[in-house]
């Protein structure tokens, strides 16, 4: 049975980019992958495409993903196609992220941190906070 799910996934000459995506764990559910299609996250070729967009071995696809704080932008190539989802070691199968991906992403990663450091690490108590009340006040 399992052989057959296997050929039947290798026989795929191309799939869905919303299946695909959920099928590679960018997302986890299809519904959510076709939301970050529809609002511009995911483009192919660098442009916008629509959910049922059918992509094949060697597609580019620009994903992003995150918060807008904490946003992060892959470039991948589609390295194989699968309709069932599997775990997340068979999911790093199906693409490979290009190296500028891979250095872009490390370069904002270190700026994040680089940008948290400036946070003390804990809030204000209440006396610190009355304190720099009064500090405020003799300024102005």
């Amino acid at each position: 049975m399992k052989n057959n799910i296997d050929d039947k996934n290798q026989a795929l000459a191309k799939i869905r980019l919303d299946k695909w995506l959920w099928a590679a764990r960018f997302y986890r559910t299809r519904t959510l992958a076709k939301q970050a299609i529809e609002s511009g996250r995911v483009h192919y070729g660098g442009s916008r495409v629509k959910t049922s967009k059918e992509i094949s071995v060697g597609d580019e696809l620009t994903i992003r993903q995150g918060s807008a704080t904490a946003m992060t932008e892959k470039t991948v190539i589609v390295e194989a196609l699968t309709a069932q989802r599997g775990n997340a070691a068979a999911a790093q199968v199906l693409y490979s992220e290009t190296e500028e991906s891979e250095v872009r992403r490390a370069y904002y990663a270190e700026q994040r941190k680089l940008a948290n450091l400036a946070r003390p690490d804990n809030k204000p108590n209440k006396k610190e906070r009355r304190d720099l009340q009064r500090f405020k006040s003799k300024q102005d």
